[in-house]
């Protein structure tokens, strides 16, 4: 595929980062452009007009919405690239790849949500929410196994899905009263792995006390503190 690639994106976002990513794995050259989220812009606003959210992709004037639709977008559509494919070609382990993924969407993503979002003082859902972002974590660390990455031996569809999430740990643990590493040695060790190991990861990852300041403005914002 060729052509003009724009990409939509929120520095802090954990989905649009699994595109830029996916496009520096797939080495796909892009132009990024940054989109304040509580004044969106009008290309935004045009190019996903059901959802009016970061990431976007367009590519020659064409908007994909979505984070994991991009990410096989460009699996696919970029497959001349040279790099490997994300998805594997089995069609069960292509099915595998895709639950996992969206687990971490419904599951970690909503429960680390709850965790930062939760109001000051909100004593007993900053527990339960704490109680939920763990045991997503524990089911994921699960999931991983003893392999190097969810992949197998190499970065995969799943791992480009989970590791823009690893920012978001320290967040995670300063309201949530907890440390991945102590609860999840080895997924700790697993997203360490994905950014030393790959160019493309520590390239596309915003540093983790970014992050945690970007949220406490958040919530001064919504009025949580």
């Amino acid at each position: 595929m060729e052509g003009v690639v724009v990409l939509l994106n929120c520095f802090v976002s954990p989905f649009g980062n699994r595109v830029r990513i996916a496009l520096k794995f797939k080495g796909v050259a892009y132009e990024e452009k940054a989109e304040n989220l509580a004044a969106k812009s009008p290309l935004l606003l045009s190019s996903n007009p059901v959802h009016a959210k970061v990431p976007v992709l367009i590519v020659d004037g064409k908007p994909v919405c979505e984070s994991l639709v991009i990410l096989e977008f460009i699996d696919d559509g970029f497959s001349a690239a040279g790099a490997p494919p994300l998805l594997p070609a089995d069609p069960y382990a292509r099915a595998h790849a895709r639950f996992w993924a969206s687990y971490v969407d419904t599951k970690l993503n909503e429960a680390g949500m709850r965790v930062w979002r939760s109001p000051k003082g909100a004593t007993a859902a900053v527990e339960a929410a704490r109680k939920d972002t763990v045991a997503a974590l524990k089911t994921l660390e699960a999931e991983l196994g003893g392999k190097p990455y969810f992949g197998g031996d190499a970065l995969g569809y799943v791992d480009v899905a989970l590791v823009p999430f690893a920012p978001w740990f320290l967040t995670y643990e300063r309201f949530g009263g907890f440390t991945v590493a102590a609860e999840c040695p080895a997924l700790a060790a697993w997203a360490d792995r994905c950014v030393r190991e790959n160019t493309c990861v520590a390239e596309s990852l915003p540093e983790a006390e970014h992050v945690f300041q970007f949220v406490c403005g958040m919530r001064k914002a919504f009025g949580l503190d």
